[in-house]
């Protein structure tokens, strides 16, 4: 959260009148904003140095903690404290008013896109080779959303090569070309930002929207494309340089528009993805000649998350009122089979594995203290894991024997569990950090060392056999989340997220 209400204290210390005795009218309270925050924030409160101030863009942080944030600052960021500038009614007017929704809805278009292209390093500039020595597939990107960094670590020796600050908050994990040499992140403000891990620098940047929920690389990785929330649009770039080709307008026939809700890159089928908020369709997106044509899946429901098939041949989606699940063949748009899934599967977690002679998928839960395995043949459930508390991340590699499922929500947090998929039992619970979230393991690309994070700012991520499931080492971080290894992702392996 650090950007986000950073700009409210980078005024403050030019400021030398005594408490401010703002009342909490409309007018006052705009006139503080514009006076302490627009400088960074914009004075639509859409973002410039510092991210939109708008709800949707500050969901996850609660209005207690903007107030906090305001009143104190924040550690080891530029958020200076207000409380020697603002009194209490003035700072609890501002956390309101930031929480507001604009008169107008904003706009985020094509002007607005380009005006923000970023270009530091355009394509073919910087040399083709590594800058260090390390097996470049067996390379880790760890977020570290404590401080807005992110670590590049050695998957080979477990040391850190290089740490780098990021936009805020990224979101939907980042993206590696299909030869590892660049990862795109993209940010909850809509920022993509292009890296090159030969020559550890940032390469392009480009804002496509006001509040992006992730991004998805083609499986050429000639395209790159944004799902937002706001505006309501799928945007689409060249690769090179984050160049903008096209925006499409998210709606349907009726012209009701739709957030979106992600969108996924099909490799098998060449396409893109994209899963909507608000009206019951899935798109497929297909690229030709830099131009998009969209491909409308009707759902007999709202569908909030994705999972694919290895083959990308069935899209399972979680249904918006968490009870159940849908499969619709891709070919066909069809709903083919509803699963009973009823703790709002998070499948964006899922994985899958050979269990005798089948596939078998496995989601864990947001609502329920369960894990559920589901026959990829039959679509049914064979089986339903009792677990310490409702889960969040889930994962394995296909030389591993092991799963491993976080607890994520509940008072079990900092627990884990490791599963045996010939079994399917959990075999061994782990508590690495007492009263600390243990969550998100990632396997090298050879499943022999596995991470897992302990999100905690004075955390670290955890280095572990994954045969054994002893723990090797610690490294320190800032409250670090996901884990990305580049062979696995660029390799869709089994048992990682897409």
């Amino acid at each position: 959260m650090q950007q986000t209400l950073k700009t409210l204290m980078l005024t403050a210390g030019l400021l030398a009148s005594p408490l401010i005795n703002a009342n909490t009218s409309e007018q006052t309270t705009e006139a503080l904003y514009q006076q302490h925050c627009a400088s960074c924030h914009g004075s639509d409160r859409l973002g410039g140095m510092g991210p939109a101030l708008l709800p949707d863009n500050l969901s996850r942080l609660k209005k207690d903690q903007a107030e906090d944030a305001i009143r104190n600052g924040r550690p080891a960021t530029q958020m200076l404290g207000f409380a020697d500038v603002l009194n209490e009614e003035s700072i609890t007017a501002l956390a309101e008013y930031i929480y507001q929704p604009p008169e107008q809805e904003p706009v985020w278009g094509k002007s607005e896109i380009a005006a923000s292209h970023l270009l530091p390093h355009p394509a073919g500039s910087l040399p083709d080779k590594p800058a260090y020595e390390a097996d470049m597939m067996n390379l880790f990107l760890v977020v570290e959303i404590g401080d807005h960094h992110v670590t590049l670590l050695d998957g080979d020796s477990m040391e850190p090569i290089h740490r780098f600050a990021s936009r805020y908050a990224l979101h939907g994990g980042p993206k590696y070309s299909p030869d590892g040499r660049y990862v795109y992140f993209g940010s909850r403000d809509g920022w993509i930002t292009k890296y090159d891990l030969y020559n550890l620098k940032v390469v392009a940047e480009i804002r496509a929207g006001i509040n992006m929920r992730n991004i998805a690389v083609s499986a050429d990785g000639g395209h790159i494309m944004a799902a937002n929330y706001l505006p309501h649009t799928l945007v689409l770039f060249d690769a090179d340089n984050l160049d903008l080709l096209e925006i499409i307008p998210v709606e349907n026939d009726a012209k009701e528009s739709s957030r979106v809700s992600a969108v996924y890159a099909a490799p098998p089928r060449n396409s893109f993805i994209a899963a909507l908020k608000d009206i019951p369709e899935a798109w497929e997106i297909t690229v030709e000649n830099d131009k998009a044509k969209v491909r409308r899946m009707q759902t007999d429901t709202w569908l909030d998350d994705f999972f694919f098939d290895p083959g990308y041949q069935h899209l399972i989606g979680a249904a918006r009122d968490g009870k159940h699940g849908l499969v619709i063949n891709m070919d066909t748009g069809k709903t083919t089979a509803d699963l009973p899934l009823p703790g709002m599967p998070h499948l964006g977690s899922g994985i899958t594995w050979d269990y005798q002679g089948t596939r078998v998928m496995a989601t864990p839960h947001f609502r329920s203290s369960a894990v559920s395995i589901i026959d990829m043949d039959t679509w049914k459930v064979i089986k339903t894991l009792e677990t310490a508390g409702p889960g969040f991340f889930m994962r394995s590699h296909e030389n591993s024997r092991y799963a491993w499922v976080d607890v994520f929500f509940g008072p079990n947090k900092d627990k884990v569990h490791v599963i045996d998929k010939q079994t399917l039992e959990i075999v061994k619970t782990l508590q690495p950090a007492p009263g600390k979230v243990a969550a998100h393991v990632e396997f090298d690309r050879y499943g022999k060392k596995l991470l897992l994070s302990i999100w905690d700012e004075d955390g670290a991520v955890i280095v572990y056999d994954a045969e054994t499931l002893e723990e090797e080492k610690r490294i320190p971080m800032n409250k670090p989340s996901g884990k990305y290894n580049v062979w696995n992702k660029i390799n869709y392996e089994e048992g990682t997220s897409h």
